[in-house]
């Protein structure tokens, strides 16, 4: 790992450990996924979902066989997209197969069902999280981590809540 300075960052420090675990290829393939439609594209992305990187494949499910003969010629030009996405030539070969599938988040949006099992934590848990989130400097983790702990708040039971930290 590269020390910036007295702390290291937290990406830094997950990349340092994906590489010592050999998970850099697992990151990718979620990187891909959550990431599909602005690599490729939102048509290409609405007939095909990235499934899984084995010995350097990227394999691939493809709507119909319409859309696999259609991007077997853009093989090239995908490879070239995922590897820049990792930043290294991690992919040196995409396995296209027809395989049903469903597109669970398209361009960003959230599922409907996901919307009402999980409720908009309460004002209190919000102002509670912010309050320990506060020394985060990167403002869209800030943001995250004060959601998540927002919703963990809510449902802790009142005995179980954190100290609040002062400012």
């Amino acid at each position: 790992m590269h020390r910036q300075g007295p702390l290291d960052s937290i990406g830094s420090i997950l990349s340092g450990i994906a590489h010592r675990f050999g998970l850099e290829a697992k990151m990718l393939e979620c990187r891909l996924r959550r990431q599909w439609p602005e690599i490729v594209g939102a048509q290409i992305a609405a007939h095909t979902r990235p499934d899984q990187i084995r010995f350097k494949k990227l394999y691939l499910s493809v709507h119909n066989s319409v859309w696999l003969q259609q991007l077997t010629f853009l093989k090239p030009q995908l490879l070239q997209k995922v590897n820049e996405v990792a930043g290294q030539p991690v992919v040196t070969e995409i396995v296209m197969r027809i395989g049903e599938f469903v597109n669970e988040v398209q361009a960003g949006e959230l599922p409907s069902a996901s919307a009402e099992s999980h409720p908009q934590p309460t004002a209190q848990a919000i102002l509670e999280a912010k309050a320990h989130a506060h020394a985060v400097q990167d403002p869209e983790l800030r943001a995250r981590l004060t959601t998540v702990m927002a919703a963990a708040l809510d449902q802790m039971a009142p005995g179980q809540r954190l100290a609040r930290l002062d400012p």
